[in-house]
């Protein structure tokens, strides 16, 4: 009897090892077909959009000084980087020629005057006609505006500085001939802290851009400081070398305390529309995106913490941290960041808590 009881011992315990076996096997297997992944609630944002430029620092009042009249520089008083006040003198032209022609006009008006003066006495006399004193008072009054031109022309033979600020270039030098209009000085006015970031956008960030929309300005040279501003100016028209349109981003708050015109900025504009037809965007991590072409891509979704389903999205622009999606995520609860290589359409998912995304 005992023996019959250790036989059936022998054979029972391979079977019962083999059903243990088959137990754990069947665990595994199902652990192994859920995934864990790491989820973010989508939360959409209304019509906001960051457009993130980089330009040059100038003010709003640069100007280009140029003579009235040409001829030769006689005196340069200044130099690139100089301090300037308002009305300060920079320029000279040699005046000989200048002063000749104001004397010629002045001779020629103080002639016109004395044959006015004969004509009327002989006009007096019933010698001389009405016409002949109607031409003679004519050449007079021609007389006398070409003294008030020629005086004009000597008065802007001398650059002056129209306000205080800094000479930012020097274009000409002493016994150079300078034609009419041609610049000889780049000044602005940065003493009055009107300075303004300066970019070149392109037509679709030129279309997303409104006039007073903030912006965070950022000086790499100054390191990296960041300070807050305000769009003030779009260009409505395309530069004719460039193709890009020109905006300018001026300080609202705090200033820095030292800038130099030309010196390299950026900026992150943030536009805001706040109409009822404005269009929702989502931020999503790049590693969210599967399969990119163009502007398509496709993201894991899942809406029970279950199981997922595959989507197909439209990219709006990819920025520095994330890719804006503006349409594919209406009816999405949670996006699927971390795991996705694994998954396929339906898969099944568990998500872990200490990975969960807020």
């Amino acid at each position: 009897m005992q023996t019959i009881k250790s036989i059936i011992t022998i054979v029972a315990v391979p079977f019962i090892m083999v059903s243990c076996a088959t137990k754990k096997e069947a665990v595994k297997t199902a652990d192994t077909d859920i995934i864990p992944v790491k989820i973010m609630n989508l939360s959409p944002t209304t019509g906001a959009a960051t457009i993130n430029i980089s330009g040059q620092f100038t003010t709003d009042d640069e100007a280009y000084l140029s003579f009235k009249t040409g001829g030769i520089i006689n005196k340069i008083l200044v130099r690139e980087g100089d301090a300037v006040k308002q009305g300060q003198l920079l320029a000279t032209l040699n005046m000989a020629e200048i002063n000749a022609q104001v004397e010629q006009a002045h001779i020629a008006y103080d002639k016109a005057i004395r044959d006015y003066q004969r004509v009327m006495n002989l006009y007096k006399d019933s010698v001389a006609t009405l016409e002949q004193v109607q031409n003679t008072k004519t050449g007079m009054d021609l007389a006398k505006q070409q003294v008030t031109s020629a005086e004009f022309n000597r008065t802007y033979s001398e650059i002056r500085a129209p306000r205080s600020g800094y000479v930012l270039h020097k274009m000409m030098n002493e016994g150079q001939l300078a034609g009419t209009g041609m610049p000889v000085f780049q000044i602005n006015g940065a003493s009055s802290g009107n300075w303004m970031l300066r970019a070149g956008i392109s037509d679709k960030e030129w279309s997303n851009v409104s006039i007073n929309d903030k912006a965070e300005i950022i000086i790499p040279a100054l390191n990296g400081k960041t300070y807050t501003g305000q769009v003030v100016r779009k260009a409505e028209g395309a530069d004719q070398l460039t193709g890009s349109y020109t905006i300018d981003v001026k300080f609202t708050n705090e200033k820095p305390a030292s800038l130099a015109a030309g010196m390299f900025g950026k900026a992150m504009i943030i536009h805001a529309d706040k109409s009822e037809t404005a269009a929702s965007s989502w931020a999503i991590p790049y590693e969210a995106l599967l399969d990119g072409d163009g502007s398509n891509g496709y993201v894991f979704i899942t809406n029970d913490n279950k199981t997922v389903q595959k989507l197909k999205v439209t990219v709006e622009r990819i920025e520095k941290d994330h890719v804006i999606i503006n349409d594919g995520l209406q009816n999405a609860r949670s996006l699927i960041i971390s795991g996705s290589a694994y998954l396929t359409e339906k898969s099944k998912i568990r998500v872990t808590d200490d990975v969960m995304a807020k």
